[in-house]
């Protein structure tokens, strides 16, 4: 982790949730926080049972050019990647364990930026672990963000964040980290070199 956007918010969760493996909702104060709540975003587990934007910091919505409030999370990334995307976040949930994406995002213009994306569970009064707090950030600072559109996320890698867990872990988590990374770093190699080749023959 190197953005310090989810570096800090990931030290708030770790503070509110003392010994516990995942703080409650109510326990997030946005008053806490004020200068990160434009890059910050709650997912929550639906009825359909698909994961969805509650709510979404203005920054990321610029990032994207619309409103994300009611969309699938997993609708921000590659069309390859939508069932890893979909299963990694279910897994934060149902295991209680943070999780840490690196991902490249794209224009329609050929434009590209790396993000750090952290995703942290959070539980309802009765218990459960049906929503996320996270956070999107870039990587470094680009002139074009916010003013060009992203067009997808591609994840690069994913990867369970340390912390004082009392349990390992989920075998059904590991694989499908080391899964996707492997996909996704082949896809964004090639991802790279298309919008290199159609950059190269504009400007001829």
């Amino acid at each position: 982790m190197r953005v310090q956007t989810t570096i800090e918010i990931f030290d708030y969760w770790n503070r509110i949730r003392g010994a516990a493996d995942a703080p409650l909702k109510s326990q997030v104060e946005p008053s806490a926080v004020p200068h990160l709540l434009q890059s910050l975003f709650i997912l929550e587990r639906r009825d359909g049972g698909d994961i969805g934007f509650r709510l979404a910091g203005t920054r990321i919505c610029d990032l994207f050019g619309r409103d994300l409030r009611g969309e699938r999370f997993s609708s921000l990334w590659a069309n390859s990647q939508l069932a890893d995307i979909e299963r990694t976040a279910m897994g934060v949930m149902d295991h209680a364990m943070p999780a840490l994406f690196n991902a490249t995002g794209y224009s329609t213009v050929g434009h590209q930026a790396s993000f750090e994306i952290i995703m942290m569970p959070l539980r309802s009064p009765d218990g459960a672990c049906d929503r996320l707090l996270g956070a999107i950030a870039p990587a470094a600072a680009a002139s074009w963000l916010e003013i060009v559109p992203l067009e997808f996320l591609a994840l690069d890698r994913s990867r369970l964040l340390p912390g004082k867990f009392d349990k390992p872990a989920p075998a059904d988590l590991r694989p499908i980290n080391r899964i996707v990374a492997g996909k996704s770093i082949h896809f964004g190699q090639v991802m790279r070199r298309m919008v290199s080749q159609l950059l190269s023959v504009e400007a001829r």
